[in-house]
């Protein structure tokens, strides 16, 4: 009976010791989790919502991406030209729908992270193809923390 007694006594210690995660996720639950959580939640609204102003907003002054074209500099987006080209986009999108799950979250240096997740999306473009358009894959995306605020790097 005290060994059963002491067996139960060290599981309930391990796991109190266990890291907390955040509700219905595998991720750890810590402010900075939550806060790169959030701004990809402002990232989906704003998607929605067709809104480059929001989406500007929430991205860092050093954001680079390569729209999936490293070798070809002539369509990479910048903290410059990324609302113009969204705002361009948006008025040939119509209706988008955007899901995100995150799988991981990592934090790499002490002000740069990465969330590896999931996207499901659905829009119409009725000047390129009549029917609804749908994609999905798994990505990444970078956040640097910038005034103590994480912002979005690349990846979007």
């Amino acid at each position: 009976m005290h060994n059963r007694f002491l067996a139960l006594c060290a599981v309930f210690l391990l796991a109190a010791c266990a890291p907390k995660r955040i509700p219905g996720t595998e991720l750890e639950d810590t402010g900075d989790t939550r806060a790169i959580l959030a701004v990809m939640e402002k990232y989906r609204a704003a998607l929605e919502a067709r809104d480059a102003k929001a989406i500007q907003a929430l991205v860092s002054p050093k954001f680079r991406d390569d729209a999936g074209t490293p070798d070809d500099p002539a369509d990479d987006l910048t903290a410059g030209n990324l609302q113009p080209h969204l705002q361009a986009l948006f008025q040939k999108l119509q209706n988008p729908k955007v899901d995100f799950n995150v799988r991981r979250v990592e934090f790499r240096e002490e002000d740069v992270a990465l969330a590896i997740y999931y996207w499901n999306a659905s829009w119409r473009m009725p000047g390129l193809n009549a029917r609804p358009q749908q994609d999905s894959e798994l990505e990444q995306m970078v956040f640097q923390k910038v005034d103590d605020e994480w912002k979005i790097l690349s990846g979007i």
